[in-house]
């Protein structure tokens, strides 16, 4: 409900702020003020004020501040009402009673968090009994103990579709309230008039996950189905009084405070994702419910933290979940709030990758998360075609239009720079222009013999022999001997995927200029930083699923590992690499003193420029 001006300010003017504050922030008082290190950003010197008599802080290191209410917003992750009615508790303060409807409708929802938690009980006892031998058989292939199942209270609907319903008739919950609560619905089979409708369980035979509000209070289920044939895998309660799926994460109450103490949150695809996130130690992961990300689960994570890291599976699916996510944003930018993305690889999960390969894996794809302008980037440029004009042309053309999503013009305008600087270094770096003669009149007047070619003057690039000549202007784009050996390196990485794990520092510094190049690189070193298997095949569909099939045809590589044995060696592979990679750092030491010998050519054709320029008639080394 709403709350008059008259109604907070009492709150405030009660509401001792130094000792609110002072829970979480260690104040030295300066004078009349307190001041302490402030709790939003990293600091050593104290920049973070706070006044009873203004009833406010504020840091002026990074601009955060408020009154008490935005205290508990800011490190509690509270909503505004939810503020209110904590403070008003603590100070004593009678919030107005509500009309005789609002009071009914909130009977009627504590009712309902009753029912829901009746239901939550049974779901869990049941798992226990022996009807929940199939779900624990589960859980265990899943690594998850009893202890687990309490701490995320998980449960099981029984098979026979009306257990819950039995249950609940013993403790007098009215089939209405059973079917409010979205816990039961009426059965199909047709009942004699007058008598009370069959009613049916809405869950059964399904693992059972309870999802709870912002306070913990149980309000839904999530069910797995546990037969091989369950269809839909996954089903929610239905929308009711207390639950919508687009206004509720999974995990969210629990994963406040680690939340706020990490400075971050964490939103991966699913339950059992959240569930293997905070066994492994990271306990501010949530979950949307079944759905994609929406705009208010959105501003739940901003009162989080300011860039809350999405957690996807690095197939098709999880890149477009990200590129869904990364829309939704845009209109919703404000200064210092924005998304992350961390993408795993191709066939894990956190679970799976934590279970193989340990927490620390998992914590070096989340600290090497992209920020959103690369993923949007990344979402248009990677797996395509853009060697025309008219296709450059047209993915500026995309690139505009993310940028009018964005309702903050400051915002705006530095993606719209962002996103030009990636134009310009991908396509528009002009290349050193091509030797061209020293200016002379194309002609000689020869009376009424009309005109004739002058003869070459020595010294000028007319006295160089037209072999030569044209060697020179071929060598003038050299830059293209840098793409042939970056492309080089990639088809041997791509032969023989270990290389990436053997020599990954060395790959890691090699100046790789195109850009889908230097993303198949990089998503070799997070497969060998995250332990997963280098063998060429499952490489090469991992690759597949990013939408990088072309690159990999340009490569002129095979789908699959052929038949007959490869007549090159793993040893030479290795010979091979190494060497590519030695010339290609030396190609690009001498790419800015090669530049600038043609460039004095073309502009003198002096002898001297000559021999400075015929220097780079040949890659170095040869």
């Amino acid at each position: 409900m709403r709350y008059g001006e008259g109604l907070l300010e009492e709150i405030r003017r009660r509401t001792d702020l130094v000792a609110l504050v002072g829970r979480r922030v260690k104040l030295v008082r300066k004078g009349r003020t307190m001041w302490g290190c402030c709790p939003f950003h990293s600091e050593k010197s104290p920049s973070f004020k706070v006044e009873n008599e203004r009833r406010a802080y504020k840091c002026f290191g990074c601009g955060a501040g408020g009154d008490a209410f935005k205290w508990l917003m800011e490190t509690e992750g509270l909503s505004f009402p939810e503020s209110v009615e904590k403070l008003a508790g603590e100070v004593g303060v009678e919030l107005p009673k509500w009309s005789p409807d609002d009071e009914a409708r909130e009977q009627k929802k504590k009712s309902l968090y009753d029912i829901v938690e009746l239901a939550a009980r049974f779901y869990e006892s049941q798992l226990f009994a022996d009807a929940g031998r199939m779900a624990r058989d589960y859980l265990k292939s899943r690594g998850l103990d009893g202890a687990a199942a309490k701490q995320f209270r998980l449960g099981y609907a029984p098979a026979n579709g009306q257990a819950l319903v039995e249950h609940l008739k013993s403790q007098n919950v009215t089939q209405d309230d059973m079917i409010a609560a979205g816990l039961a619905r009426p059965a199909e089979a047709t009942h004699e008039a007058g008598k009370e409708r069959p009613m049916r369980d809405f869950f059964f035979d399904r693992l059972m996950f309870t999802i709870t509000d912002g306070r913990g209070r149980p309000i839904a289920f999530g069910g797995r189905g546990l037969q091989p044939d369950a269809k839909p895998k996954y089903i929610n309660t239905g929308e009711t009084v207390l639950f919508s799926k687009g206004f509720n994460l999974y995990n969210f109450a629990s994963a406040r405070a680690a939340a706020i103490k990490a400075n971050t949150i964490l939103v991966a695809e699913g339950y059992m994702d959240v569930i293997a996130l905070v066994r492994a130690g990271f306990g501010h992961a949530v979950a949307p419910l079944g759905t994609a990300l929406t705009s208010d689960q959105l501003q739940m994570l901003w009162r989080m933290a300011a860039e809350p890291v999405l957690a996807f599976d690095g197939d098709a699916a999880g890149l477009k979940a990200a590129h869904r996510a990364a829309h939704l944003a845009l209109p919703a930018l404000k200064p210092g709030y924005s998304l992350r993305f961390a993408f795993l690889p191709a066939g894990e999960d956190p679970d799976s990758l934590i279970a193989r390969s340990g927490a620390l894996a998992m914590a070096k794809l989340i600290d090497g998360a992209l920020p959103l302008s690369e993923v949007l980037w990344r979402t248009e440029t990677e797996g395509k075609d853009l060697s025309t004009p008219e296709r450059r042309a047209g993915l500026e053309h995309v690139l505009r239009e993310i940028v009018a999503q964005i309702t903050d013009a400051k915002i705006a305008d530095y993606y719209r720079r962002d996103f030009d600087q990636k134009v310009f270094e991908s396509f528009k770096r002009r290349a050193p222009a091509a030797p061209r003669p020293a200016f002379t009149p194309a002609r000689s007047f020869r009376g009424r013999g009309g005109f004739e070619k002058p003869r070459p003057q020595a010294g000028t690039p007319e006295a160089v022999s037209p072999a030569v000549k044209a060697s020179l202007l071929a060598r003038a784009g050299q830059a293209g001997a840098l793409k042939v050996k970056e492309s080089e390196l990639a088809a041997l990485l791509l032969q023989d995927p270990g290389l990436a794990a053997r020599h990954g520092e060395m790959l890691a510094q090699l100046p790789i200029t195109d850009p889908s190049l230097d993303r198949l690189r990089h998503e070799l070193l997070n497969l060998a930083a995250s332990g997963s298997s280098l063998e060429k095949s499952p490489v090469l569909n991992h690759f597949r699923r990013l939408g990088m099939a072309d690159l990999i045809a340009r490569l002129a590589l095979p789908d699959e590992t052929p038949a007959e044995p490869d007549p090159l060696s793993e040893h030479d592979t290795e010979a091979r690499f190494l060497r590519a990679a030695l010339d290609l750092r030396k190609l690009a030491e001498w790419e800015p003193e090669r530049a600038r010998a043609l460039e004095r050519f073309a502009s003198e054709g002096s002898e001297e420029a000559w021999a400075a320029a015929s220097r780079f008639l040949a890659p170095p080394g040869e």
